[in-house]
């Protein structure tokens, strides 16, 4: 066990490395300004590219004995339309324009190409189809097997390989291409630590990539179609973890339903105990700025006042002008928000009772403890991360200290909101549990001599997802 920074504040941080983010020393600055897990985008980079930036984190983590999640995000399926023959086209509100599948034949001002037979497959008339981030609108009129009458009901211009949504239809698509295959098993050869998987459309998406993955990462499922806030109770009760995808949800829903489709989520996740990150462009003027705008900071500290887990950062740190800038801003506004007092009041009114299980009482009956003794810190001895999910669940004012003996478990910890993880040996008894969890409180600064702590874990040790005691102490 080594001695390691210590989290100010209970949200933690997701940053996206890429281009701008790509070297040792900015990835450590990253770490310093507040980072707790890195995002590595298999949207874009090659292989090569994404094992140097793991490789430089796993080498800043020894060096700083600091355990730092590392989330791979897979691309997932993207629906794009074909090419046009004379460059970007124009399309007038109330023509007609036609998809199809002939992609031989280039697009006009009239028509498109759409390689995509599943979409097709899906359509009905009175359907929408969104283009170019739902730029443009279309109305399906008639449609087959192969092609789309539709109407244009929102114009602009178009051109080469611009995206296709399809909001309020359930494709018959895997999550999974081969692309999105290949790239997984390449992570989970390189031991990472979550996976995030784009167009969950249904439980089964989750079920699908759970099967391959086998529990050697957390699953982390990327809300951004409506059907999948359809589903929103199934997947999460399938899921590890969830991402509140914005960006693609912004645009296949009316974007004054995404704030409390947000509120939702994080909600749902604050109940079930589930870490839920909050994404997509909350601080992205600083893109191409040194400081965000108010408004952004407000939405920052909007998804902290809810209790979300973490919020992250996309072009801001892998190809914009500030990276670390960004961090350490993202990092003030949590500080500064949670140090308001109305933060507390917050999360406190919006605490839900546990479900009536031995876990989940003996995390509320920690929390209750804490209050009650006015502990120093709450310690979650835990193989699987089980412990300490729980107990973050309860959202206690007492920092928690999640211990572990696998290394794995600490990093993926890391994303779980007020969780410190800190990475010990195995231990025999409830003695020498105590005595571990007594000597870490102490050297890593969170109890002082005379201090009280509250310790949960599960019996028998090693055993996952069997908490089930709950013990005081005394710092001597």
């Amino acid at each position: 066990m080594t001695t390691q920074r210590q989290r100010p504040c209970n949200a933690k941080i997701v940053a996206t490395l890429g281009p701008a983010s790509a070297d040792r020393s900015t990835i450590e600055a990253l770490v310093r300004a507040g980072a707790d897990v890195f995002r590595l985008n298999f949207s874009h980079g090659t292989h090569a590219d994404h094992k140097q930036r793991l490789d430089l984190i796993r080498s800043i983590e020894a060096d700083l004995g600091t355990p730092i999640g590392v989330l791979l995000d897979l691309q997932g399926p993207k629906l794009r339309v074909g090419t046009f023959a004379g460059g970007p086209v124009k399309l007038v509100e109330g023509a007609a324009f036609r998809l199809d599948l002939d992609t031989e034949k280039q697009g006009d001002a009239t028509r498109a190409p759409m390689p995509h037979p599943e979409i097709f497959a899906a359509l009905k008339p009175g359907a929408e189809l969104l283009l170019d981030d739902g730029r443009l609108r279309l109305k399906v009129e008639k449609s087959g097997k192969d092609f789309a009458e539709t109407t244009v009901v929102n114009g602009g211009m178009l051109s080469d390989r611009k995206g296709v949504n399809v909001p309020g239809v359930v494709l018959p698509l895997s999550a999974l291409t081969k692309k999105d295959l290949a790239d997984l098993e390449f992570g989970l050869t390189l031991g990472i630590d979550w996976i995030a998987l784009s167009f969950v459309q249904r439980p089964e998406d989750i079920t699908e990539v759970k099967a391959i993955v086998q529990g050697r990462a957390g699953i982390v499922a990327k809300l951004e179609k409506p059907a999948a806030i359809e589903a929103l109770d199934a997947i999460l009760a399938e899921t590890d973890a969830v991402m509140v995808a914005r960006g693609d949800l912004g645009v296949e829903m009316p974007a004054e339903q995404v704030p409390a489709i947000q509120k939702r989520i994080v909600r749902e996740c604050r109940r079930l105990g589930k870490p839920v990150i909050v994404a997509t462009q909350m601080l992205e003027s600083m893109v191409s700025a040194p400081v965000p705008t108010r408004a952004e900071a407000s939405d920052v500290a909007t998804a902290i006042y809810d209790g979300a887990d973490a919020v992250m950062l996309s072009a801001e740190s892998a190809s914009g002008k500030f990276p670390i800038e960004a961090v350490a801003m993202m990092n003030r506004i949590i500080e500064r928000t949670e140090a308001d007092p109305q933060y507390r009041d917050a999360i406190d009114a919006s605490h839900t009772r546990p479900s009536a299980n031995t876990a989940d009482a003996v995390s509320w009956a920690a929390r209750s403890v804490a209050g009650l003794l006015d502990v120093a810190a709450m310690v979650a001895y835990t193989s699987s991360g089980s412990s300490a999910l729980r107990m973050s669940r309860e959202r206690p004012r007492a920092p928690i200290i999640g211990m572990t003996p696998r290394r794995a478990t600490a990093r993926r910890l890391a994303l779980a909101w007020g969780v410190n993880p800190v990475l010990c040996h195995d231990v025999m008894n409830v003695t020498e549990m105590t005595e571990v969890a007594v000597a870490t409180a102490a050297k890593q600064g969170f109890a002082q001599k005379g201090q009280t702590i509250v310790i949960a874990a599960g019996m028998p040790f090693g055993a996952p997802g069997t908490t089930n005691l709950l013990r005081i102490a005394q710092v001597e």
